[in-house]
């Protein structure tokens, strides 16, 4: 017997579902749904065995589906038949669904409730080399399954308070460029993303909410090349939410899949946000909370290079971020950069260094210099330090910083 959670989304074939689940003795028709959310919500308790739902429901997506198998549903949708169902079923089979039923063989529903769940394999990754042009066109990236990881995910964290998070990841990713080394920029920021506005990129459209909506379709490896804006032969950017308020439409998994998209074609740094605070409601809904990017990219990554400020204040929040991070448990290794060092501060990098030992073990710990000119130009121009300023203060401290990236 097949207990049945139901989300119709307004469908006509609503009525004649639910009249055919209560007569037949092979199921249980448990709740009927307003929307995905709910359809998780239920999911969560346990109670049901499959999920029926209209192949269009608003927020059906693979991360969804993914929540209903966590919680040990089959997913089953019923499609339109006639024109439409070639597409409807490309869909389904994109967002894991394997099962579908067309609306006119409802007949047939009950066996389909029944049967054991496949979920179809991964998407294709398409193997023709690519490149994103100047001015955010994009074509194909060249991004095959079956080569070797080429690259590493640095994720740029830091607590609360500006330490710089955004002008070390960028800086950090354009002297990658300079190497001639394929590199990505992704600004993961939920809070509100400062990288277009850092580099002088005019886009009406956020290169995060673009991903997004091709990985809820189960399109992202074939369409990332599309929400990424390029910044020269090496350098592609994929620009943060236009407003911190839409971090609602990022779900789970994103940043999981983008930097595994990202690592085969070269480098990726990721711009994250401060928190690391966890979302109870996360396991229940399947809805990413708001920090689910920024913990994710820590997940993900390679390497984590923490950034924290040289003044009494920015060095407290470094201290506890860096506690916060050990308890995160992630596997990565921690590289700490201490940003706007000056004299006027009275203490030495010595002190400091120990400082940052008596509470954790980084892999390595650099000093960037306090270099308030060459950062003003580079905003105000909207370019890189490198393209700004090659030999001033910052954009040299930064090079010895990638060299020791590179070297772990």
């Amino acid at each position: 017997m097949a207990v049945v959670l139901v989300v119709a989304a307004g469908a006509p074939w609503e009525p004649s579902v639910v009249a055919l689940l209560e007569q037949s003795p092979a199921t249980v028709l448990l709740k009927r749904c307003v929307d995905v959310d709910e359809l998780l919500a239920a999911a969560a308790a346990g109670q049901a065995d499959v999920a029926l739902v209209a192949v269009d429901a608003p927020g059906l997506d693979a991360p969804a589906v993914d929540q209903l198998r966590h919680h040990g549903l089959r997913a089953v949708a019923v499609v339109p038949a006639g024109v439409g169902e070639d597409a409807a079923r490309a869909r389904a089979s994109r967002v894991g669904i394997a099962r579908v039923v067309p609306d006119d063989d409802l007949g047939s529903l009950p066996d389909a409730l029944d049967a054991a769940d496949t979920p179809p394999g991964p998407a294709a990754v398409p193997g023709a080399a690519g490149t994103v042009p100047a001015g955010g066109a994009a074509r194909p990236a060249c991004l095959p399954d079956d080569r070797p990881r080429a690259g590493r995910v640095v994720v740029v964290w830091g607590p609360a308070g500006a330490p710089g998070r955004t002008t070390v990841a960028a800086a950090v990713a354009a002297e990658l460029a300079r190497r001639r080394l394929t590199t990505l920029l992704v600004d993961a920021d939920p809070y509100g993303g400062s990288v277009a506005q850092q580099l002088g990129i005019l886009d009406e459209v956020s290169g995060l909410l673009q991903a997004a909506r091709f990985h809820a379709g189960g399109e992202l490896a074939a369409r990332v090349a599309t929400a990424v804006r390029s910044l020269g032969p090496h350098l592609g950017v994929v620009t943060g939410l236009p407003r911190p308020d839409r971090w609602t439409e990022v779900r789970t998994g994103l940043l999981e899949e983008l930097a595994d998209v990202g690592r085969r074609a070269g480098q990726v740094v990721v711009d994250a946000g401060f928190s690391l605070e966890e979302d109870p409601a996360v396991a229940m809904t399947g809805r990413a909370g708001r920090n689910q990017l920024t913990l994710e990219a820590l997940e993900s990554a390679d390497e984590v290079v923490a950034v924290g400020t040289a003044d009494p204040v920015g060095l407290t929040r470094l201290a506890r971020g860096l506690v916060d991070l050990r308890e995160l448990g992630g596997a990565a290794p921690v590289r700490v950069v201490v940003n706007r060092m000056r004299p006027s501060l009275g203490w030495t990098e010595r002190e400091i260094g120990g400082m940052v030992a008596g509470i954790t073990r980084p892999v390595g710990l650099h000093f960037l210099p306090d270099d308030r000119t060459t950062v003003d130009k580079a905003l105000v121009a909207g370019r890189t330090l490198l393209e700004t300023a090659p030999d001033a203060p910052l954009p040299r401290a930064v090079v010895p910083l990638v060299d020791a990236i590179l070297a772990g």
